[in-house]
């Protein structure tokens, strides 16, 4: 939202940022849904939370961009939202598992688009400075991917096994141990890779932040107590050259004093010496 459109619109905007954030995230749990082998009841579900994601960007959507002055240029800027709104139409509509490959490159690729919208959702929130709270994501990654791999991995047969499935897949280990098999599984891991990577490596940033940061700090401090000493050594010059400047004045005074008590002399003694001028009676 443009900053100098209407105030209502930019208040209301905060808000519905967090709400269509809730709303990419059904996304997730919709997709693997349908994938499941099973009764068509999955499917059913799979619909009904793509129907509620439609339902909640149209709304977010239509709400701002009647609160908007520029609805034009509000639509424009959040394109992303636009197209994942009508691709979650279109998956409400469209085909039921197996998929042709046309499909699956049209559900991957608005999968992509929900992740892309995500990471810009929190890109501000997960700052490199908070650790701790990268540590509770980081975890909560884990914990989620692991319950992902247990239930869409048939090689999976613990949910300790999926949680270090889940750390391979983010770290980009690759034991071999574990892999996932099917297309489901193997879907699931992409994003695992792409998510779990990101956010190890804002964590290890994070921690070399830290290091960093007192090392900066301490040397921060030597420079402000190294620029305080020549402070005040360049106070010190300033008075020792004014100093210099005021006895340099005085004794040029008195040195101008005494010559003229010397030429004063000098008018003495010779008008004394001078004979005295004759009398004109």
């Amino acid at each position: 939202m443009d900053p100098h459109d209407d105030p209502r619109a930019v208040r209301a905007w905060r808000w519905l940022q967090w709400a269509l954030l809730a709303f990419s995230l059904l996304a997730i749990p919709a997709f693997y849904v349908q994938l499941t082998v099973g009764p068509s009841f999955f499917r059913d579900v799979g619909r009904i939370l793509y129907s509620c994601m439609f339902a909640g960007f149209a709304a977010s959507l239509a709400w701002a961009t009647h609160l908007s002055r520029r609805p034009t240029q509000f639509l424009l800027r959040n394109r992303y939202d636009v197209g994942i709104l009508l691709g979650s139409a279109a998956s409400v509509a469209w085909g039921t598992p197996p998929w042709s490959p046309l499909e699956w490159v049209l559900r991957i690729s608005f999968m992509g688009f929900v992740a892309m919208r995500i990471v810009v959702s929190l890109r501000d929130f997960f700052s490199p400075n908070r650790l701790l709270l990268l540590f509770l994501a980081g975890a909560a990654l884990l914990a989620s991917a692991g319950a992902g791999f247990y239930w869409l991995e048939p090689r999976v047969h613990t949910y300790a096994e999926g949680v270090w499935l889940a750390f391979e897949s983010s770290a980009t280990v690759g034991y071999g141990d574990i892999a996932p098999t099917t297309p489901a599984s193997r879907i699931f891991a992409a994003f695992v890779v792409l998510l779990g990577y990101g956010m190890l490596s804002l964590v290890f940033a994070s921690i070399a932040a830290i290091f960093v940061g007192q090392e900066e700090r301490v040397l921060r401090r030597e420079m402000h107590r190294d620029i305080k000493h020549l402070h005040k050594e360049i106070v010190a010059l300033r008075e020792n050259v004014q100093a210099l400047r005021e006895t340099r004045h005085r004794d040029s005074a008195s040195q101008t004093e005494q010559n003229g008590d010397l030429d004063s002399d000098d008018e003495r003694s010779v008008a004394t010496r001078l004979p005295d001028a004759p009398s004109s009676d």
